[in-house]
């Protein structure tokens, strides 16, 4: 017996380019893990650092190298005078409206809560919970810019 007789074969075709909406969800998606690795490292006494790539030119001679550079992650919660902590979630520069009534924060006891409330988010991002919250987002910075 053949071992490719063992196989189910589908004609199939792979999308070379996400929707919007999911380009916008993977997206957040990455600043969420961002946030959760910030608080983590936060938790243990460590410093966090986000890196990423960029391409510098050789003033002399003109030559192209790729550098790993360290890029800054702010923070997305803070202390309130309540003592409590309050977390945003921002798609870019704007703050997302999380619930009805203009609602934009969530109120946390501890960060044990905060890194479960980040791994909530960034499952309903994920599965799409949020993508009215992102596109009126977008449209805001949009209209900002005249477009």
């Amino acid at each position: 017996m053949s071992a490719l007789a063992n196989l189910k074969f589908v004609a199939a075709r792979k999308n070379r380019a996400a929707t919007p909406a999911v380009q916008r969800r993977m997206k957040l998606c990455a600043k969420l893990q961002e946030q959760l690795e910030l608080c983590a490292a936060q938790q243990t006494g460590d410093v966090y650092t986000a890196k990423r790539l960029r391409t510098v030119v050789d003033a002399a001679t003109g030559a192209k190298t790729v550098v790993e550079v360290h890029k800054r992650v702010r923070e997305w919660y803070w202390t309130a005078e309540t003592g409590k902590i309050n977390l945003a979630v921002k798609y870019g520069a704007s703050t997302l409206t999380l619930a009805k009534g203009g609602k934009n924060a969530v109120e946390l006891n501890s960060t044990a809560e905060l890194i479960n409330t980040l791994k909530v988010l960034m499952a309903a991002a994920a599965n799409g919970e949020l993508d009215d919250a992102i596109a009126e987002a977008s449209l805001r910075t949009r209209k900002a810019f005249g477009k």
